[in-house]
C-alpha cells in the first residue's frame, strides 16, 4: 500500500516537486472559466470593476453607510469597503470550492496516479490570480481618486500569507471530509456567508458593541482584514506580535488539514 507522508516539510516539498503541475493546472483552471465567452480573460477584470461600482453605489447612496473614522469621502468608503472584499474572497472562493476537490476528479483517484494533495494548491493559485486582478483594480481606482498608496502598501503579502496557508489546511480538510460526507459543500457555503456579515468588511470592528466583539473575534479572517487595511489605507505598519500569532497558528491549521487529508486518502476510492 503507498505511504503518503503528512510531515509538515511535505507542504514545501511536494510543491516544489509538482510545481510544474501545479503552475499549468492554475493556467488551465483559470482560461477554462472563460472558455467560450467572447471577452475571454477580460472577464476576470470587468468583473471587480463591477463589483466595486455596485457597492459603492449600494453602500454609499442607498444606505448612506460612512466609515467610522474616516473623512466620508465615498471614494474613501469603496476603496476601505473593496479591500475588505478582496481578503474575504479569496477565502471564500477557495473554500466554497474545497468538498468537491476530489469528488469533481475521480479520474484522478482511480485511473492514475496524481498528487491529489495539489488540488488544493491549484484551487488557491486560481483564486490568488483573481484576487491580484481585483488588487490592480483597486491599486488603479486609488491612483485616480487619492493619488499615490502610503508605503506601507508593500507589506500586503507580509500580511496575506497567513490567510493563504490558514485557507490551505482549511481546503485540505473540506476536500477530504466532502469525499465521505457530501453535504458538507452545503453547509461550507452557508458558513462562508455567515462569516461575510461576521468580518469586518461593511464596518469597522471598533464599531460593534462591546458585549460581541469577543464573538467577532473568534472569526480567524478579523485580524488578516484588519491588518490588510492598515497597510493599503492608513499608512499603518502590522502589529508584529499578532503577525507572528497568526503566522504559528495558520501553519499549525495548514499541516492539521495536510496530515488529514494524507491520512483519509487512501479510502477515496473505495467511496468514489
Amino acid at each position: 500500500m503507498l505511504h503518503f507522508s503528512a510531515s509538515p516539510l511535505e507542504l514545501s516539498r511536494g510543491v516544489w516537486r509538482h510545481r510544474g503541475l501545479v503552475s499549468a493546472l492554475i493556467r488551465r483552471e483559470v482560461v477554462g472559466r472563460y472558455r467560450g465567452s467572447a471577452l475571454g480573460l477580460m472577464w476576470s477584470f470587468f468583473n471587480p470593476v463591477f463589483m466595486l461600482s455596485v457597492y459603492t453605489f449600494v453602500f454609499s447612496e442607498v444606505f448612506k453607510a460612512r466609515w467610522s473614522g474616516a473623512s466620508g469621502d465615498k471614494s474613501e468608503f469603496a476603496l476601505i469597503l473593496f479591500a475588505g472584499l478582496m481578503v474575504f474572497n479569496l477565502f471564500a472562493e477557495c473554500i466554497n470550492r474545497a468538498p468537491t476537490l476530489v469528488l469533481a476528479n475521480p479520474n484522478y483517484v482511480k485511473k492514475v496516479i496524481f498528487p491529489l494533495e495539489m488540488l488544493p494548491w491549484v484551487n488557491l493559485g486560481a483564486a490568488f490570480f483573481h484576487m491580484a486582478i481585483s488588487f490592480l483594480v483597486w491599486l488603479f481606482f486609488y491612483f485616480i481618486c487619492r493619488g499615490v498608496p502610503p508605503a506601507t502598501i508593500w507589506l500586503l503579502p507580509l500580511v496575506i500569507l497567513p490567510l493563504l496557508l490558514f485557507t490551505l489546511g482549511v481546503s485540505w480538510a473540506l476536500a477530504a471530509l466532502g469525499v465521505y460526507l457530501r453535504d458538507i459543500a452545503q453547509v461550507t457555503a452557508l458558513l462562508t456567508t455567515v462569516l461575510m456579515f461576521m468580518s469586518p468588511i461593511f464596518y469597522p470592528a471598533s464599531s460593534l458593541p462591546s458585549e460581541y466583539r469577543a464573538l467577532l473575534n473568534l472569526n480567524p479572517l478579523v485580524p488578516i482584514i484588519e491588518q490588510a487595511r492598515n497597510v493599503m489605507i492608513w499608512g499603518q505598519w502590522p502589529t508584529w506580535n499578532m503577525l507572528a500569532a497568526q503566522y504559528v497558528a495558520s501553519f499549525c491549521v495548514a499541516w492539521a488539514g495536510f496530515a488529514w487529508f494524507q491520512k483519509t486518502r487512501k479510502g477515496f476510492a473505495d467511496v468514489l
